[in-house]
Order: C-alpha cells, then structure tokens, then sequence
C-alpha cells in the first residue's frame, strides 16, 4: 500500500532549476555538472512554504532565465546583492533560498580549490540599489534587480478570522487544518496560476 503524500501534490507541478556546477562536476558529485533544484527542496531548506520561499523561488528562476537566454546557468558565476541588511524582514529566508541555488556565499562559503571555484564572498548585504536583490553574471557583468508584489495574490477572506483563532490559542483542530489548507492555496496561486505576471516579480537590467 502506497504511503499518501508528506507535501502538497503543486509542489511536483513547480518546474525544476537545472544549472551546471562546475565544481561539481570535477568533484564527481555529477559526471556532467548538471544539478536539479525543486521547489519541495527550497521549502526543505526554509523549513517551511510560504509566499516568501515563493517568492525567492520565482524571482531566481527569472533572473536566471534572463541572464542565460541560451544554455545552463553556471552555479559558482553568479554574485548577489540585496538592499538590505541580512536580519531585516524577510531577506534572510530570501538569502538562503537564493545562496542555494545560484552557490553565492558569504564570508563563510567555500574558499575554493586550486585558485578556482571559490564560493565565499559573492553573497552580499546592505548594497545600495532599487530592486530587493540584484544577481550578476561574473563572465560577462550582466545582471538583473529583482522586485516582488506577493500583495497582488491576495490571501483568502477567511485566513484573517483563521488566524485570529492560532494567534489566540483557540483555533480548533479544524481550523488549524483550514489554515494550512488556505495557506499553501496562496502559495500554490502564486507559484502555478501567477507565477509568469510580469508584475508580481519584475525585472530591471544591471550593468
């Protein structure tokens, strides 16, 4: 018999992050240095899934699809900047959610082999720009400033009354199960119905 689903059924609808790691590769942890990134091991990475980890899910995957029209995107190539600093709101479950996927690491990150495939360094915080974050192209210096709108896929009208009941303790276990339900319905419409609005993540070339 068949153990049921661990996680929501749109979380294997999310269309994987394939790049190539060079490191890897020589490292032999992929013989082609091809690596698949999912949804299901963001959410496994944070903890949780929320329209935050959505949102660094979505906003990655369109940078990385402007920056290599053509071919994989290198793991390791890649540099980020976010405006703000680390602890403030929410930019350090972004962080970590974009580290993992594009290998940029701070001061704590990989220091490299043979001269090469250094990691740490190319994680940075409090740089001054427009967007939330910005992603570079370390061969060529094209990069791309990231923004997210989560507010243009609003949450059910329930979730307020759902959340009053957590916040207080008296959520039964009805309700608990509601809240859960009608919070991973927001993530899913964010990811799988709005996940191509050019206004819920928008994109702004940087040189």
């Amino acid at each position: 018999m068949a153990n049921p689903p661990t996680q929501p059924a749109f979380f294997a609808t999310v269309q994987p992050i394939v790049l190539h790691d060079a490191l890897a590769e020589l490292l032999g942890a992929s013989p082609d240095g091809r690596i698949e990134y999912t949804y299901a091991g963001a959410v496994a990475l944070a903890g949780h899934s929320c329209p935050t980890v959505a949102g660094a899910w979505l906003m990655t995957t369109r940078a990385l699809v402007h920056l290599y029209p053509e071919g994989l995107p290198e793991r390791g190539n890649l540099s980020v900047d976010f405006r703000d600093a680390q602890k403030a709101g929410t930019t350090g479950v972004v962080a970590a959610v974009v580290s993992w996927i594009t290998g940029a690491a701070g001061d704590g990150g990989f220091k490299g082999l043979a001269g090469s495939h250094a990691r740490c360094g190319l994680l940075r915080f409090e740089v001054a720009m427009q967007g939330q974050f910005r992603i570079l192209r370390r061969d060529t210096g094209v990069g791309v400033e990231l923004d997210y709108r989560p507010e243009r896929v609003p949450a059910q009208p329930e979730m307020a009354e759902l959340m009053g009941a957590i916040k207080s303790g008296t959520a039964s276990a009805e309700q608990r199960r509601a809240f859960g339900e009608a919070w991973q319905d927001r993530v899913r419409r964010i990811l799988v119905e709005n996940g191509n609005d050019p206004d819920l993540v928008t994109l702004t070339p940087s040189v």
